[in-house]
């Protein structure tokens, strides 16, 4: 007699479930502290390398690297997680029960993906609130080679801003919104595509919707003549904050906040593909956890007593390493522009979701 329900019983349920978490964080708390030493190895002396450095550094330095690991191989966890249960399941023999009970593959499945999806969720959060937050504070820590990190006040050098066929590049930027200060600036002014004019000056303030700049010279392309314009106003329309975003770290960024900061860049006419690949994958990636259950499933059906058991939790690795390899390839791809940013992102979890059903319904039959 074939069940109707989606789940198996709730005492069924609750006993996967748990089995399934527990293996999960066990696996995700051996991976964290051996990659974590293995990285304090190659890390300790630039760290100590400082003056004044010592432990509190490392330890701050061990707090800020925590949840990068965690994030990046949270998924790896739940894939080996996986495999663990159904083995340890399938081994004695409760698989067999279960679909001796009329239950099917996918129902027998029901628990871990359900709490697999509680994994991707989680994940999420923390990767929004707290590895994001972590990365852009290492990231700014270790371009300072370790040592203290001064306050942010707003400061950027060599950035370029595209103004409609006009580029303007700046040397050195201070201050924030209206008062946001320029030093050294040089516009190209363009034509269709073609140079008309270079309008060099030592400095700018916000003035209306431009800017003011002085003392300035213009070089006259077809002429070839310079010449003293004292202050003049240009670059109309140029935001303040466009000029802010000289550099862009995505895993610094919480989906929101890269969201916001992708649309600036468009404004200020600057490549945006890597950056929204970067974004689409802070979805992706979290939700990858619900694929592992899928892609593990080969571990679980079958006689544990045909001797292949093995090859089968191997099996179910391998698929889980593939999907990984090319999640990193679309997104190298991506990056590349090769592929548009949606489906570098997305592209590897549907592929791998239909292969994962597929091995599924095969296996079942």
């Amino acid at each position: 007699m074939i069940s109707f329900q989606l789940f198996p019983s709730r005492t069924v349920s609750l006993y996967m479930g748990k089995m399934f978490l527990v293996r999960t964080f066990a696996v995700l708390a051996m991976l964290v502290l051996i990659l974590q030493a293995l990285d304090l190895l190659s890390e300790t002396g630039h760290i100590l390398a400082h003056p004044g450095n010592g432990q509190p550094e490392i330890l701050r330095y061990v707090s800020l690297r925590i949840p990068e690991i965690v994030a990046q191989f949270l998924p790896f966890s739940v894939l080996l997680g996986t495999i663990i249960t159904l083995s340890t399941l399938n081994g004695n023999s409760e698989v067999v029960a279960l679909k001796a009970s009329g239950l099917s593959a996918h129902q027998v499945l029901a628990p871990l993906l359900i709490t697999a999806l509680g994994v991707a969720l989680i994940s999420f959060a923390f990767n929004e609130r707290i590895v994001s937050r972590a990365t852009a504070t290492l990231d700014q820590w270790q371009k300072l080679e370790y040592g203290p990190v001064p306050v942010d006040r707003g400061d950027r050098s060599n950035v370029w801003v595209r103004n409609g066929d006009d580029l303007l590049q700046v040397d050195h930027i201070s201050g924030r919104g209206d008062a946001t200060k320029l030093t050294g600036i040089t516009m190209f002014d363009r034509s269709g595509g073609n140079l008309v004019a270079i309008v060099s000056a030592k400095s700018g303030v916000r003035q209306g919707n431009g800017w003011k700049v002085g003392p300035a010279t213009r070089f006259d392309v077809a002429s070839g003549k310079l010449t003293q314009v004292g202050e003049t106003v240009i670059a109309s329309g140029v935001r303040p904050d466009q000029f802010t975003l000289a550099s862009v770290n995505a895993n610094g960024l919480s989906f929101r906040a890269l969201s916001t900061t992708i649309a600036d860049l468009k404004a200020g006419g600057r490549p945006t593909k890597a950056l929204e690949g970067a974004m689409w994958h802070k979805l992706s990636g979290p939700l990858s956890s619900i694929l592992m259950p899928l892609l593990g499933a080969v571990a679980a059906f079958g006689l544990a007593r045909s001797g292949k058991l093995f090859v089968r939790a191997v099996i179910g690795m391998m698929l889980g390493f593939l999907y990984f390899v090319a999640d990193n390839f679309a997104l190298a791809m991506g990056n590349l522009g090769a592929y548009p940013p949606f489906l570098a992102a997305w592209a590897p979890f549907l592929l791998f979701f239909m292969i994962g059903e597929a091995v599924l319904i095969r296996t079942e039959e």
